[in-house]
């Protein structure tokens, strides 16, 4: 995974309340196993009309957010079944950081897991950003260091709070595997030891 520490970017607000992961990737589209590839189906249903043409009342077709690495949704993000194509198709899409005021545990985790950045804010500075975000672009600063979220239009630093581990992973760009590399050498040696 690649590490994050600082994001800046143009937010993309999803002013929609219980996305769950079935609005994120539709199921037709979970026939691959790679984990690459999803991006161009994020939101399918909602980008896209019944004959593939795009959606222009939807956010993510609105050219003043091309490019956005930072998504702000409302309550609830991520609900509904566990499927881990969901952090996938965000990220591939190239979404690094998700803001929410809450988020399903099971798509919390696996956000972690897939190297995105999941932050809880309060309701009234979620509704601040979106309202703020569907008027004009709003170009926001997430440093995971500090663990702050800076408005470049009003000098707002929001603070918000990752677990010291969750942090760390996603600071050195780790998942579970990479971490179980950093002791290679004293498993090694506990093998040599059991093989006696």
């Amino acid at each position: 995974m690649e590490p994050i520490n600082v994001v800046t970017s143009i937010m993309t607000p999803l002013d929609r309340k219980n996305v769950d992961t079935d609005q994120i990737i539709s199921k037709e589209f979970l026939k691959r196993i790679e984990r690459t590839g999803f991006g161009k189906y994020l939101f399918y249903h909602w980008r896209f009309d019944s004959e593939g043409k795009a959606n222009t009342d939807f956010v993510l077709n609105d050219s003043r957010f091309e490019g956005s690495q930072i998504l702000v949704a409302d309550e609830n993000f991520g609900c509904g079944s566990s499927r881990e194509h969901a952090p996938w198709a965000i990220l591939d899409y190239g979404f690094r950081v998700v803001i929410a005021p809450g988020f399903a545990d099971i798509f919390y985790n696996n956000c972690f897991k897939n190297g995105i950045l999941p932050i809880r804010l309060t309701q009234n500075e979620i509704d601040s950003l979106l309202a703020d975000g569907q008027k004009i672009p709003v170009e926001l600063t997430v440093n995971l260091e500090k663990q702050t979220v800076t408005r470049k239009d009003t000098g707002a630093i929001l603070p918000f709070n990752i677990d010291p581990y969750s942090r760390q992973m996603l600071l050195n760009g780790w998942d579970e595997i990479s971490l179980t590399f950093q002791y290679e050498d004293q498993i090694a040696a506990y093998e040599e030891r059991m093989a006696r």
